[in-house]
C-alpha cells in the first residue's frame, strides 16, 4: 500500500508521458518539465518517461526538462525519428500523465494502446481524442451541436467557390496539427495556392476556413465545468502564432477577459456543448474569435491543451484560486474516477 500525498490521498506512482513524435515536442516536453515538478510536490512518486527513450535518469532530467520553448517548432527530422511509445517504461505505474501535444499523442493513438495495455491515462479517450484531432469531423459536429464556426472548405476548392464562400482575408491551415504550425492568413487569391502547399507539408488534409476578425477568447473545461474566459492578445499582430504562444511576453493574457457577463456566459455554454459534443472527458480548452458584433466563432477544441509556463489552462484554473499543483492532481483525479 502507498503513503499519503500531501493532499491528505493516496500517493500514487505516475508516469508523465512527454515527448512524441509531433511539431509540438518541445511543448510537450515544456509541459512535462512542470507536471512532473508539480506532481511531486503533492508526494507522488513520478518517473518522467520520454515516449521515444523511455524513463529518464534524474540527469537526463535536469538536461532535458528545462521548460524552454523556442521560437519556432523543432526540425521536421527531429520529429520523424521519435518513436511513437515505450510501453515498458510504464508498467506498474497506477495512472500515465499525458503530457504529450500533437500527432500520435493527441490524435487518439496512443490513448488506444493505453486502453489495450489497461493502463490508466489523463485526458480524452481515444474517440473523443480523434474526434477533436480532426479539424474537419470537429466542426462538422459543432455545427450539429448547435455551436457557431467560421464557414469551412476543404482543399482542393474551385476558385470561384472559395471567394464566394470564404472570402479574402481567410485562413490556411493543416485539418491535424496544433500550435498554429503551418497555418496562413491569407489576405489575396494570388497567395492561396503557396499556403495550401504549406499547410500540405504537415498533413495531408489541408482545411480553408473564414477569417473573423476580432476578440481572440478561450474556455478550459475542467470536470466538466467551464472555467473563466480569458483573453489573448498577441502582440505581433493579429494571429496567435507559434512565438506568441510559448515564448515570454508574446501575448498578454487576460483572465477572466474584459467582456459582459452574458458574453462569458455564451462563451462558457458553447464551450461545453463542444466539448461535450466531442465525447471529450476530463479537460479541454475551447477556442474562439468575437467578432466585432460580440459574435462568437468556435474555433476549434484542444484535448490535450498545453501545461508549459505560459500556457492557458493554468491562468484559468488560477483565475479560480486554484494553483498548478492542484490543477494537475484534479486531472489525475478525474481520470483515475474514469479509468481505474
Amino acid at each position: 500500500m502507498r503513503g499519503l500525498s500531501a493532499a491528505g490521498g493516496t500517493a500514487l506512482k505516475i508516469a508523465v508521458l512527454f515527448g512524441g513524435d509531433s511539431m509540438e515536442r518541445d511543448v510537450s516536453i515544456a509541459s512535462a518539465s512542470q507536471v512532473v515538478a508539480a506532481l511531486r510536490s503533492r508526494g507522488h512518486e513520478v518517473i518522467a518517461v520520454d515516449s521515444g527513450r523511455g524513463q529518464l535518469s534524474s540527469a537526463e532530467e535536469k538536461k532535458l526538462l528545462t521548460g524552454r520553448i523556442d521560437r519556432l517548432p523543432p526540425e521536421r527530422a527531429v520529429t520523424e525519428t521519435s518513436p511513437t511509445i515505450a510501453v515498458p517504461a510504464l508498467q506498474g505505474v497506477d495512472l500515465v500523465f499525458l503530457a504529450l501535444h500533437g500527432g500520435t499523442g493527441e490524435n487518439g493513438t496512443i490513448q488506444a494502446l493505453l486502453d489495450l495495455a489497461r493502463i490508466p491515462y489523463t485526458g480524452s479517450g481515444m474517440l473523443g481524442s480523434a474526434l477533436g484531432w480532426d479539424k474537419d469531423i470537429a466542426k462538422r459536429l459543432f455545427v450539429a451541436a448547435g455551436v457557431p464556426t467560421p464557414e469551412w472548405l476543404m482543399a482542393p476548392a474551385p476558385p470561384a467557390l472559395v471567394t464566394e464562400r470564404l472570402g479574402f482575408p481567410l485562413i490556411v491551415k493543416p485539418n491535424g496539427q496544433g500550435s498554429t504550425v503551418g497555418l496562413t492568413l491569407v489576405k489575396n487569391p494570388h497567395d492561396l495556392q503557396g499556403a495550401i502547399e504549406l499547410a500540405a507539408q504537415f498533413d495531408s488534409a489541408v482545411m480553408l476556413e473564414r477569417y473573423i476578425a476580432g476578440r481572440e477568447l478561450t474556455v478550459a473545461i475542467l470536470d466538466d465545468e467551464a472555467l473563466p474566459v480569458g483573453e489573448i492578445i498577441p502582440k505581433s499582430g493579429p494571429i496567435f502564432d507559434y512565438a506568441a504562444k510559448y515564448q515570454v511576453g508574446g501575448a498578454e493574457e487576460v483572465f477572466p477577459a474584459h467582456i459582459s457577463a452574458t458574453q462569458a456566459e455564451q462563451a462558457q455554454k458553447f464551450a461545453l456543448l463542444a466539448h461535450r459534443a466531442l465525447k471529450l472527458e476530463s479537460y479541454s480548452r475551447v477556442d474562439f474569435r468575437m467578432d466585432a458584433k460580440g459574435g462568437l466563432w468556435c474555433l476549434e477544441v484542444n484535448t490535450l491543451p498545453g501545461l508549459a509556463a505560459t500556457s492557458l489552462l493554468p491562468r484559468a484554473a488560477a483565475a479560480t484560486g486554484m494553483d498548478f499543483p492542484e490543477l494537475c492532481e484534479r486531472i489525475c483525479k478525474g481520470a483515475l474516477a474514469k479509468r481505474r
